[in-house]
C-alpha cells in the first residue's frame, strides 16, 4: 500500500500542502504501507532549489518522514518520452500545429456562444510529425469514478478536450507525468486537494489508454480563511516554517491541520499515534474547512503545558539561537522552562519570558514605573531583608515579603507589584518568589537597588 505527496517546488510548503502531506502520510501509516515524496519540478521556469529545500525543511520539521524518495520528475524525462511515443504509436495521441492565435480565436468564439472553451480537434486526423502532442480523448461515453471523499463522480467525455501531453519542445505536461509516476511508483491511493479534481477524468482516460490499473482517489476539501475566502497570504502566516518561526510546536500544528476537514467525535487534542489509529478517508468532510488562528494558538498552549521540559528544550534551541539569548550563565534552563510552561502560548513568548533570567536590562517600563515606583520604603526594607538571606529559595523569599507587609502594615500588592517590576523591567513575571529564586540573589539585589535609584531620581 502506497500513498504520495507530490508538491511543485514553486514556493514554500504552505498550510494546504502540509495538510495533504499529513493525510497521505497518516493513510500510509494506517495501512502499514509506504509514504512516497515526489517533487514535481517539470515547470523549469518556476521551480527553484530554494523551494525544494523549503519543502524538505517543512516536512522534516513536521516529522512527516518519507519512506521512498524524494523522486524528481526532471530526472525521469526519458521515461515520459517513451510513454508519449507509445501513445503516438498506438494512435492514442497526435501532433498538433495550431497556433496560439488560432486557439485564442477559437476560445473567444466558444465563450461568446456560452459554450465551454475547448480544443476542436482540428489536427486530430492530420498525421503531422511536429508541434505539441495531444492525447486523443474518447469522444463518447462517461468517465465515472468513486472518490473516497466526494462519492461518485461522472463526467461526459464530450466535456473534455484533447489535452496537451507534451509541449512543442518535447517536455511533458503535468497530467501525463503524474499518471506515469503514480503508475511506476505503485501508488494505490492518490490523496490530493480538490483543486485537482478536474484533472482526474483526463488522467483516468490516460490510464485506460495505457492499459494500466487505476488507483483510488481521495480529493480533500479546500481550506478557507476565517472570512470564507480561499486561504492566502493575507490570512497571516501560510508557510509552515513561518509557524515554526512564530513559536508553534510541530505536533500542535499537525493536530490543528488534521482537524481541518477530519474529525472524531468532539475530540480536539490528538497525539500523532491516535491520529493514525483513528483516521479513515471516509471520515473526511466534504465541505471546505475554515482556518482559525485563535484555535491554533489555544492548541499550541495546550501542547506547551503538557509537553516534557526536554521536548520543549529541543524546540526552543532554534528560538534561543535566533534571538541570541545566551543561557550559559544564570539558572538551570530546565527550571526556567518549567516555570514558564503554564503561561506561554508560543515558544517565542516563552523566550521573551526567559530573557529576564539571563539578560540584564537598564530601564523600566515607563507607564508601570510611574504607577508602581512611588514609595521607596517597602523596597528598601525588602532589600535589607533579602541581602541578609542565606538560603535563597522561594519559600524563604516569600517569608521576607510577608514580613515587610507585616512590619509596614501594607497589603501584598504594595510590595509585590513594585518588586515584580524591579525584577522583570516590564512587569511580566509569574510567581514573584519563584522568579526571584530563579533570577538569583545577586541579580535580584542589583535590580532592587536599580529600582530604588530610579525612585530617588524621579521623586520631586
Amino acid at each position: 500500500m502506497k500513498s504520495r505527496f507530490a508538491p511543485s517546488p514553486t514556493g514554500y510548503l504552505h498550510i494546504g500542502g502540509a495538510r495533504t502531506a499529513l493525510f497521505a502520510w497518516t493513510w500510509a501509516k494506517k495501512q502499514k504501507g509506504q509514504f512516497v515524496l515526489r517533487i514535481e519540478d517539470t515547470d523549469r521556469e518556476r521551480s527553484t532549489q530554494a523551494s525544494v529545500d523549503a519543502i524538505l525543511d517543512g516536512m522534516s520539521w513536521l516529522g512527516l518522514e518519507h519512506d521512498e524518495g524524494p523522486f524528481y520528475q526532471t530526472e525521469r524525462f526519458d521515461r515520459y518520452k517513451e510513454i508519449i511515443q507509445q501513445l503516438l504509436d498506438e494512435d492514442n495521441a497526435y501532433y498538433c500545429e495550431c497556433s496560439k492565435e488560432r486557439l485564442q480565436i477559437l476560445r473567444d468564439e466558444l465563450t461568446e456562444k456560452g459554450e465551454k472553451a475547448k480544443y476542436d480537434g482540428c489536427c486530430r486526423d492530420k498525421k503531422l510529425n511536429s508541434g505539441v502532442v495531444r492525447f486523443k480523448n474518447p469522444i463518447a461515453g462517461f468517465v465515472t469514478f468513486k472518490d473516497a471523499v466526494k462519492g461518485s463522480i461522472s463526467i461526459g467525455n464530450q466535456e473534455l478536450d484533447d489535452l496537451i501531453i507534451a509541449r512543442s519542445d518535447g517536455t511533458p505536461t503535468y497530467n501525463l507525468t503524474v499518471v506515469v509516476d503514480d503508475h511506476d511508483m505503485d501508488i494505490d491511493t492518490v490523496i490530493r486537494g480538490d483543486d485537482h479534481i478536474n484533472n482526474t477524468p483526463r488522467q483516468i482516460n490516460l490510464y485506460e489508454a495505457l492499459g494500466w490499473s487505476l488507483p483510488k482517489f481521495a480529493h480533500l476539501p479546500m481550506i478557507l480563511g476565517s472570512d470564507g475566502a480561499r486561504l492566502s497570504k493575507r490570512h497571516g502566516a501560510v508557510s509552515v516554517m513561518a509557524y515554526r518561526d512564530e513559536g508553534f510546536l510541530p505536533e500542535a500544528l499537525l493536530n490543528y491541520l488534521v482537524r481541518l476537514g477530519w474529525s472524531h467525535g468532539d475530540q480536539e487534542v490528538f497525539s500523532l499515534s491516535e491520529i493514525v489509529e483513528l483516521f479513515e478517508l471516509k471520515d473526511i468532510n466534504k465541505a471546505p474547512a475554515s482556518f482559525n488562528q485563535e484555535k491554533l494558538l489555544w492548541l499550541n498552549q495546550e501542547y506547551i503545558k503538557s509537553a516534557s521540559v526536554a521536548h520543549l528544550l529541543e524546540n526552543l534551541a532554534w528560538h534561543l539561537d535566533h534571538q541570541s539569548v545566551d543561557t550559559s550563565t544564570g539558572p538551570a534552563l530546565e527550571s526556567v522552562v518549567a516555570h514558564l510552561q503554564e503561561r506561554s502560548k508560543t515558544l517565542v513568548e516563552m523566550v521573551d519570558g526567559m530573557k529576564m533570567f539571563y539578560q540584564d536590562f537598564d530601564e523600566f517600563d515607563e507607564k508601570l514605573s510611574a504607577k508602581q515606583f512611588k514609595d521607596s520604603q517597602p523596597l528598601e526594607l525588602l532589600l535589607t531583608k533579602l541581602s541578609a538571606l542565606d538560603n535563597w529559595v522561594a519559600d524563604n523569599i516569600k517569608d521576607q515579603i510577608k514580613q515587610v507587609c507585616t512590619e509596614l502594615d501594607i497589603g501584598f500588592g504594595k510590595i509585590g507589584q513594585p518588586f515584580r517590576l524591579a525584577l522583570s523591567g516590564n512587569g511580566n513575571a509569574g510567581n514573584i518568589d519563584i522568579v526571584a529564586q530563579l533570577v538569583g540573589k545577586d541579580r535580584t539585589l542589583k535590580r532592587l537597588q536599580m529600582a530604588l535609584d530610579y525612585i530617588a531620581q524621579h521623586s520631586h
